[in-house]
């Protein structure tokens, strides 16, 4: 996605400890890889998937991302004894160094400009339901689910970014009622108030997963990175605000190599080639 980078290599992607990690034909695949447990995390699953969302914009070869887990779940959240047991050892700046580092995996995937795929084959729980949220795209098996249990384990139910996020793909009402009641809510359900963009059957979530992901890896690139980076602003400015903002970028794209191409192939009358810039 850029040229500037630094000297230090980027991260091999097998060196990924804590999740799979496979790139191929521009789309990188981000597997939680502990179905035993349900795909729960672990204090370093955080720091890794925060620090990866940081390197996938260097990379030339990455244009899409797709999150999913192992086995029958998505993600169950913190792992119980890994994280919440070890976090009664914490002092007070110990505990606010573990929130800020949640945030910021957060922050990494909305920053990012490479569009997200969650493709939730399971359930998404607690930190789980908050990467789903992180995402762009949430594409649900018949058999996933969802549920905020912060509250459920005596927690803010507003946790990791999911007070700012939720009410705004869902409505402040049934955010409201999430949060603070931490109950399952299933795939239909789900689709029916926004949370989910489509339900599929679960043997073909795979393939719609990976059939997204190829429509975008093959599309222009730098209008999806300004589309996203654009939506992600925009939820704080007021609307004069935000007109001019897309006039800048709008006038920004219409020099691209990508709107160039655009006309280049309709007049050939043949598909445009998308280069990403």
């Amino acid at each position: 996605m850029t040229r500037f980078r630094a000297s230090a290599p980027l991260t091999p992607d097998s060196s990924w400890e804590h999740f799979d990690l496979t790139v191929a034909d521009g789309v990188a695949t981000i597997a939680f890889n502990r179905p035993d447990k349900l795909n729960a995390l672990t204090f370093e699953a955080y720091a890794d998937l925060r620090d990866l969302f940081a390197e996938l914009p260097h990379r030339d070869d990455v244009r899409v991302v797709v999150l999913t887990g192992r086995g029958r779940g998505f993600c169950s959240g913190g792992d119980v004894e890994e994280i919440i047991g070890e976090l009664r050892k914490l002092d007070a700046a110990g505990l606010l160094a573990f929130t800020r580092m949640t945030g910021a995996t957060v922050k990494a995937m909305r920053e990012c400009p490479l569009p997200v795929i969650a493709a939730i084959n399971g359930i998404a729980a607690g930190a789980g339901s908050v990467l789903a949220l992180a995402s762009d795209f949430r594409l649900l098996a018949r058999s996933a689910s969802f549920a905020f249990l912060f509250t459920r384990v005596g927690l803010a139910g507003a946790d990791m970014g999911s007070a700012y996020l939720l009410p705004r793909i869902v409505g402040l009402g049934r955010a409201t009622e999430l949060l603070l009641l931490g109950d399952r809510l299933d795939a239909e359900a789900a689709l029916r108030i926004g949370l989910a963009g489509e339900v599929v059957e679960d043997a073909e979530l795979p393939e719609r997963a990976a059939a997204l992901a190829r429509r975008l890896a093959e599309g222009p690139a730098f209008a999806y990175a300004t589309t996203k980076s654009l939506i992600a602003k925009e939820q704080d400015m007021d609307l004069a605000g935000a007109i001019e903002l897309e006039a800048f970028a709008q006038a920004l794209l219409m020099s691209s190599h990508d709107h160039h191409e655009f006309l280049d192939a309709w007049r050939a009358n043949r598909p445009p080639e998308w280069k990403g810039r």
